[in-house]
């Protein structure tokens, strides 16, 4: 192996751990937020905090933009950040903060998934394996309960499918950044594609919330809202540069792996705050982490 290529990989690691600390915070950012704001205005406001950080990246650069390539940055900013902030926010209205960092594990083999479906990518044996031993993992987390073990099918918490469905839209944004964006770089791509949906976060924000109003007049509402700058600038304006960085020069695979380790960094946090993690949680997240990687292990081939 080169030099050059050795040193390509260690940049593409040393990535991925700085991303996975950053995003594997996140999850109790959220839930911080969500102790004085409600779901809609922590996703609003998160993606207002990171598109008005980039702004003077993102405005000197839209002007040398074509058509399609706008197109396909607006798309980017609802999959890759606009609606996963909403979706994230919602379902930490009812799981817990580790959990939902452990559930976003599955964004990898969203990415097989998408890009088999989509993008004429082909899905192997292995893939599948690790796709139905991740849902167990996922089945086993979103039914355990205190005192009953296992669930039935009747007792699954549903706001798990707002963080699979997140996943999902993960999984297009990953595959539509590698292959659809061969000349802009991860600074442009991130930067634009959030000033595509700013708009949209503002509208919501100040004519479809409370927000301005429990900024001023509720109690806690200025370090709740501290912690959501802090989750929108660093969560997800200065992570997905990272992100997108490793996208262009590895493999989408690769760069969702960052998802292998969020879940410890998520866990890590939740225990901290005394979130009770039972016997169950622990089989559904080693079961989701070996779906992981095994349906991970082996690189997908552009057919």
């Amino acid at each position: 192996m080169s030099t050059l290529t050795q040193d390509s990989n260690l940049k593409n690691w040393g990535l991925l751990i700085l991303l996975s600390l950053i995003w594997g915070s996140s999850f109790i950012l959220i839930k911080r937020g969500l102790e004085v704001f409600s779901a809609g205005e922590v996703g609003a406001y998160r993606i207002v905090a990171a598109a008005t950080f980039l702004l003077p990246l993102s405005i000197p650069r839209i002007k040398n933009l074509d058509k399609t390539q706008i197109k396909n940055l607006i798309i980017v900013g609802l999959v890759g950040s606009f609606i996963p902030a909403f979706l994230f926010a919602k379902a930490q209205t009812q799981l817990s903060s580790s959990l939902t960092g452990v559930l976003n594990a599955l964004t990898p083999l969203a990415v097989v998934v998408i890009g088999a479906s989509f993008f004429n990518s082909t899905i192997t044996r292995r893939n599948g394996v690790g796709l139905a031993i991740a849902f167990i993992g996922v089945f086993i987390l979103v039914t355990v309960k205190e005192g009953s073990g296992f669930g039935a099918f009747a007792d699954i918490n549903s706001h798990a499918f707002y963080v699979l469905l997140a996943c999902v839209c993960y999984g297009f944004n990953l595959n539509i950044i590698k292959y659809r964006f061969q000349k802009l770089n991860p600074i442009e791509i991130t930067a634009i594609s959030l000033l595509m949906v700013l708009p949209m976060a503002l509208v919501l924000l100040m004519a479809g919330t409370k927000f301005s109003y429990k900024v001023v007049n509720v109690e806690g509402a200025l370090p709740a809202l501290g912690y959501v700058t802090l989750l929108g600038v660093m969560g997800t304006a200065i992570a997905l540069i990272i992100f997108n960085v490793m996208v262009k020069t590895a493999t989408p695979v690769f760069a969702a792996s960052v998802t292998y380790i969020i879940p410890i960094v998520a866990i890590f946090w939740g225990v901290l705050d005394g979130e009770v993690l039972l016997a169950g949680h622990y089989i559904g997240i080693v079961a989701v982490i070996i779906g992981v990687w095994v349906g991970n292990r082996k690189r997908i081939n552009r057919a």
